[in-house]
């Protein structure tokens, strides 16, 4: 039986799916969380994911997707490799992990039907997608009409964030009474610091910037 009052949210423990997260919370009775272990060099997030989980009564399970690690190798699946301060000007960033979100959400889909679920949630966002082509709204809606068909299933890929960038997504946090924990608990840092991060990281700078702008704007008010 699908169950339109219960969700699963793609939770790695970071700002965006931790803001959706709550978000989901709010609307729907029941909520899922799932996380994916793939030997990222910030595995932490996963503890944090846990923890946040916990904290808002979610139920959380995490999915182990090692075989990506050894298919895509680059500078989250390797130590080795450094991650890049900048976003290079052609192509994506080499913290691009090919195929993760293809799989991400393929697996949660799978999940949510097993439970009845028809609706999956996912933090992308195409205003501040780093150059992730699967962070776009075109590779979304082509993959939800792909999963409805692979699994005969009316799937609904839901993305709260993907036209809005992230001064906005800290103004959403506020909004659902969440700032302190986004700010504090969650872990965006690709080197694995929590909260504010390494500040070095392309994801730290992107996080700060826009965390900047939403305060200077807050403290206009």
């Amino acid at each position: 039986m699908k169950n339109k009052k219960e969700a699963v949210v793609v939770f790695s423990g970071g700002q965006d799916s931790t803001t959706c997260l709550v978000w989901a919370t709010k609307i729907y009775e029941k909520v899922y969380a799932v996380s994916f272990d793939y030997g990222q060099r910030h595995k932490k997030e996963l503890e944090c994911a846990a923890q946040i989980a916990e904290e808002l009564g979610v139920e959380h399970t995490v999915l182990n997707l090692s075989e990506l690690n050894r298919l895509a190798p680059n500078s989250l699946t390797r130590d080795e490799i450094e991650v890049e301060k900048e976003k290079p000007e052609d192509g994506p960033p080499n913290t691009f992990v090919e195929g993760r979100n293809l799989l991400f959400l393929t697996y949660a889909a799978i999940f949510a039907k097993t439970h009845g679920v028809t609706d999956v949630i996912t933090g992308v966002s195409q205003s501040d997608f780093s150059g992730y082509p699967d962070c776009r709204d075109t590779f979304i809606k082509s993959l939800n009409t792909t999963l409805n068909l692979a699994m005969e299933y009316d799937f609904c890929l839901i993305t709260p964030l993907m036209w809005i960038d992230k001064e906005e997504t800290w103004e959403l946090a506020d909004s659902l009474g969440a700032f302190d924990l986004v700010r504090e608990k969650t872990l965006t840092c690709y080197n694995g610091v929590l909260g504010d991060g390494c500040g070095e990281c392309p994801a730290c700078k992107l996080r700060r910037r826009g965390l900047e702008r939403y305060l200077a704007r807050r403290e206009e008010k």
